[in-house]
């Protein structure tokens, strides 16, 4: 592998995978945007955070996904990538998942000690594919884009990683 100067990972599907029912939080999410009069009919979570931000509600929207991604990482499972922590270079997560989630998550399986930064969604103003918040995770490792790595198990965390400028692998290849 070529040497870099920071490594970034993506947190649930890569390092841990969440105990999350995600068609719950869909089902949670419709269920309030339909409370204030709005159609999320035929629309993904994603889709729903676009919906509720037109419409002034994207921080109970994020508030109700959080509390679900929260109790998800009390009962995340560790994934084999996670073994390969420590490194030798300083290690970021960059998550769509709220940083709180990821922290429990990080704690639940000692990965925290081995994790100087963690972005989630409620860190930066964008989320993932666009690169701000990678970006941010690599300025706050003092690292260049250029010469960091970002490891991720999605297309979003691969054009997040192209368009910041960093080299992206997919999980898959590291297990």
């Amino acid at each position: 592998m070529t040497e870099y100067d920071a490594i970034v990972y993506d947190l649930d599907g890569t390092l841990v995978h969440l105990d999350v029912d995600w068609a719950n939080v869909a089902d949670c999410c419709a269920a309030i945007l339909r409370a204030r009069e709005h159609d999320p009919t035929g629309t993904d979570i994603w889709e729903m955070r676009e919906l509720a931000a037109e419409n002034g509600l994207l921080d109970r929207l994020d508030g109700a996904i959080a509390e679900f991604e929260r109790e998800g990482a009390r009962s995340a499972r560790r994934l084999a990538l996670a073994d390969a922590l420590p490194h030798s270079v300083p290690v970021g997560v960059c998550s769509l998942n709220c940083e709180a989630a990821c922290r429990i998550a990080l704690q639940l399986h000692g990965l925290d000690g081995h994790v100087d930064t963690v972005v989630g969604r409620n860190s930066h103003e964008t989320v993932k594919p666009d690169p701000g918040p990678l970006l941010q995770a690599v300025e706050a490792l003092g690292a260049r884009p250029e010469r960091s790595l970002f490891v991720g198990d999605s297309d979003s965390d691969e054009e997040a990683a192209r368009a910041a400028g960093l080299d992206f692998e997919w999980v898959e290849d590291r297990v």
